[in-house]
């Protein structure tokens, strides 16, 4: 037995050494990476960064920074209770200069799964319960707040937008335990919305399903999100709906590369149920 474990251990060691070396030189990738910083407006800046090997694979990150200080009053969700529609639809129809996809659907007959509130009035309920929903963004002229579904009350919330959502990624700084599941562990584009300690709300996407962008795996974003400052993360809904909306910044406003055509461009939006925007 002793032989075995003087085999064993060294091999284990070694391959500790390996991930968390390999952690350690995404973390300085993330951070030293020379982001294409874009202003918006002051104190809104959109980034844009491609990555040759990041988490042992090819990353396109595009993502937005509000400073809420400033902005808070102007930072909002959009929704609509039964009818899909781009996310550059709805932003054009709520003059927004900024806005990402929203929460989970209903395919087929629209209208969110998971609970939305708009200006105080319940846009959609939950229609059931999941693992996956266990966040909620809160939104007021006064307040914003990512935190657990279980922590609060969110129905019966004074906060007039509300976004449940998720899984939960971040929360005061430390990256949260997430099932083992397809969802979570494939790769898949992604979109997560994020405030960090200087009072900021990051809006993110990273494109997926591309030989130039492979898409993250949860753990993976929730990392990245941590290294860019979060202290709490939620993920929101991706994959083919994973849109980023910057006004005149494309000519179709869109900055990442939406997946529903299977092009590497900024033309495969999907439509969507709500959006989180800047007004």
């Amino acid at each position: 037995m002793n032989n075995l474990k003087s085999i064993l251990l060294p091999g284990f060691l070694f391959f500790i050494q390996t991930i968390l070396f390999a952690q350690q030189a995404d973390s300085v990738a993330v951070v030293t990476q020379n982001w294409k910083a874009t202003p918006i407006k002051k104190g809104v800046v959109w980034k844009q960064g491609h990555f040759d090997d990041l988490f042992q694979s090819q990353q396109e990150i595009n993502f937005v920074e509000i400073d809420i200080r400033k902005y808070r009053k102007r930072i909002r969700i959009a929704a609509d209770p039964a009818q899909l529609k781009k996310t550059s639809r709805f932003a054009a129809e709520n003059q927004a200069i900024v806005a990402i996809n929203g929460g989970f659907f209903d395919m087929k007959n629209g209208g969110a799964v998971d609970y939305v509130k708009v200006g105080g009035k319940t846009i959609n309920t939950t229609q059931k319960e999941t693992d996956r929903a266990d966040a909620v963004l809160m939104l007021s002229k006064k307040a914003s707040a990512i935190q657990p579904g279980s922590a609060i009350n969110y129905q019966s919330s004074d906060f007039p937008d509300i976004l449940l959502s998720g899984p939960l990624l971040v929360q005061d700084g430390r990256d949260m335990a997430l099932t083992n599941n397809p969802f979570n562990d494939n790769r898949h584009p992604r979109s997560a919305v994020a405030l960090t300690a200087d009072k900021k709300l990051i809006l993110i996407v990273v494109d997926g399903r591309n030989r130039l962008a492979q898409g993250m795996r949860l753990d993976e974003l929730a990392k990245t999100l941590r290294w860019l400052g979060a202290q709490d993360a939620m993920n929101l809904d991706g994959g083919g709906s994973s849109t980023l909306f910057v006004k005149g910044a494309t000519e179709n406003n869109i900055v990442n590369h939406p997946s529903d055509n299977k092009t590497f461009d900024h033309e495969g939006e999907r439509s969507v149920a709500n959006i989180i925007y800047l007004r």
